[in-house]
């Protein structure tokens, strides 16, 4: 009866907010980093509350829970998700540089962890897709805490395993006759997209020493919004029905001996319950099979590093397909790797009024940021909200002469002007790999901060880069 009370009492303190919820802490947060539903950086936002005293107006902190904080006094402790400037932005405001970059770096090594212990926890292995990102100059910092990369063709092949290392797997629609044995030097796992490729390579991967796999289609669209990216949409190329498997004669005896593994890749920028809803369809079409393999290839699309994600849920069931069927387990996300990272600077070139008022910038939505225009997606823009939000309503679009060069209506507190910088967030991830030339449009440079707030200049583009592909 005492503890039944000690329980009750404990619960009617916590619904009342008088003590915070297991795991979590009450802590003077300033400053707040906005996001958008997909996680990508929105604005940034102050906390402090203003109150009259005695000696006039103050600013106080906002008290917030956020996931328990560490103890320290003198030492370098990060925390998660919530820390002071010198942790999360490597800002040196009490001249220590040196105490500083420490900070900065434990900070960095504590998010960067949350990949590697769903790894190590769900007993799986992850993977970059450098289709999403692939500026090798911070691999070195990447494979710490990756197993390896995945490719979709050649080139990211040999980048993978030369710039990367640790494991190379491969996946392409279909393989160039004339370009398949260099792939198959670079790659340790190959997946084919259908029997008939398999049939026509399989003898060649085993006689290298290599391991093959079939990309499946279980047929369940569990995406919204984003149709182009939906490898289950009807009609769609990617990877192998059960009624192609049925159509490909006697699979056991014929496909089978030649595979390592399946492979499928259904989401896109998605949370675990959706993975959950896929494996079903999965197992229920081709379940029969997966003990019969090494492993299994769950793909991309994983938001592992979302703050909303479950990854819970995600290891739930990664150990639930390793104990069920005696495989290892392989994950490819490519966003969530750099989710939120990497800045695009540009210059406001000329202002003009049409219906509405219209900024013209020195960055191009078609060029620079192509899934502004084929998802749609809407880049984060530091210190500007939606149309309508604040005062001031500008048109952003691009100097092409692509009439839908538009990278979207945001809102500011004073009206845009000739000269004035804007920053893009969230531009690591699907901008460098599918930046273009088109229009004779420049290249941003790419610039490297490193830990000690340093800027290193990784790459500058100029008219060879235009004219060398022509």
């Amino acid at each position: 009866m005492i503890l039944q009370a000690l329980v009750q009492y404990y619960e009617a303190l916590l619904a009342r907010g008088e003590i915070d919820r297991p795991g979590w802490s009450k802590v003077n947060v300033s400053w707040r980093l906005d996001l958008n539903p997909d996680g990508s950086l929105f604005d940034v936002s102050p906390l402090q509350n203003s109150s009259t005293g005695t000696s006039g107006k103050k600013t106080r902190p906002h008290q917030l829970a956020v996931p328990a904080q560490v103890k320290r006094s003198s030492g370098v402790a990060a925390n998660f998700l919530c820390d002071t400037s010198s942790y999360l932005l490597g800002v040196d405001d009490k001249g220590k540089p040196e105490r500083t970059k420490a900070c900065f770096e434990a900070s960095r090594e504590k998010h960067l962890e949350i990949l590697k212990d769903t790894a190590e926890r769900a007993g799986c292995r992850i993977l970059l897709a450098q289709k999403a990102f692939s500026m090798y100059s911070v691999y070195p910092l990447i494979r710490q805490y990756l197993s390896g990369t995945a490719a979709s063709g050649l080139y990211e092949a040999r980048l993978g395993k030369t710039e990367f290392g640790g494991e190379t797997h491969v996946f392409s629609a279909a393989y160039r006759p004339d370009e398949f044995d260099e792939i198959l030097n670079y790659a340790d796992h190959i997946v084919f997209n259908t029997p008939g490729q398999v049939l026509k390579y399989g003898e060649k991967v085993k006689k290298a020493g290599k391991q093959a796999g079939l990309r499946l289609n279980p047929e369940c669209s569990t995406q919204e919004g984003h149709a182009i990216y939906d490898p289950c949409a009807p009609g769609s190329r990617m990877g192998t029905t059960l009624s192609m498997l049925s159509e490909a004669g006697n699979f056991e005896e014929t496909i089978l001996p030649y595979l390592d593994g399946f492979h499928m890749h259904t989401l896109c920028e998605q949370n675990s319950d959706d993975l959950e809803t896929t494996l079903r369809a999965a197992e229920e079409k081709f379940g029969a099979w997966f003990s019969k393999v090494k492993w299994l290839n769950l793909g991309g699309g994983h938001h592992i590093t979302r703050e909303d994600y479950d990854r819970e849920r995600l290891i739930r069931l990664v150990r639930g397909l390793r104990e069920k069927y005696g495989v290892e387990v392989y994950l490819e996300p490519g966003e969530a790797v750099v989710l939120n990272a990497g800045f695009l600077v540009t210059s406001v070139l000329e202002t003009m009024e049409n219906g509405m008022q219209i900024a013209i910038l020195d960055t191009s939505a078609a060029c620079h940021m192509p899934d502004v225009l084929e998802m749609p997606y809407r880049p984060p823009l530091i210190g500007a909200g939606e149309a309508g939000e604040k005062p001031y309503t500008f048109r952003l679009g691009g100097p092409t002469c692509l009439s839908g060069d538009c990278i979207g209506d945001y809102s500011f507190d004073a009206p845009l002007k000739e000269g004035g910088r804007l920053v893009f967030g969230d531009m690591a991830l699907y901008t460098m790999v599918k930046n273009n030339t088109f229009n004779g449009m420049p290249l941003p440079s790419i610039v490297y901060r490193h830990e000690d707030g340093t800027a290193e200049v990784v790459r500058a583009f100029g008219y060879e880069n235009f004219v060398g592909r022509l």
